[in-house]
């Protein structure tokens, strides 16, 4: 007999990398993946903020994911990129190593986090994806920033 997949039971995830990591995000709350343009860098901005970038006549923030997580990551490289989401109401881009490729998990896959990181970080984490090559991590984006960080940005 022939299983069904559920409409609602799967998620498609953007996959891409900070440092050495597999991370990823739903693909609906991805707008865009641009190649990451010139960043002007801001004067006694956060640590994490990379600088903003003139995306078709708007001001656009970008945060570096690397620096949010603690994360070693490599430099800008030709690889790098810029993921534009919405995050309470704000456009902003992601600023990662690179974009890998997308995947389709049953929810049935997707484990919540364990339970060493479901401290400060864990708010950040949906789950982690069973996939061939190995893990994802799921990022939930609208827990990203606290409700003043997203009004400093």
């Amino acid at each position: 007999m022939e299983k069904k997949e559920n409409f609602f039971s799967s998620l498609q995830i953007v996959c891409f990398k900070i440092g050495n990591e597999e991370y990823g995000i739903d693909i609906l709350q991805v707008q865009e993946i641009l190649k990451l343009p010139k960043v002007t860098k801001l004067p006694k901005s956060k640590p994490y903020i990379m600088g903003v970038i003139d995306l078709r006549g708007k001001v656009l923030p970008i945060v570096d994911l690397s620096k949010r997580f603690s994360i070693d990551a490599n430099k800008l490289t030709e690889n790098s990129r810029a993921i534009v989401v919405t995050i309470g109401g704000k456009k902003v881009g992601l600023g990662i190593d690179s974009v890998s490729h997308v995947i389709k998990v049953n929810s049935g896959d997707i484990e919540p986090p364990p339970p060493v990181v479901r401290g400060i970080s864990g708010k950040y984490i949906v789950g982690i994806a069973k996939v061939d090559e190995g893990f994802v991590v799921v990022l939930d984006i609208t827990q990203l920033f606290s409700a003043d960080e997203l009004g400093s940005l």
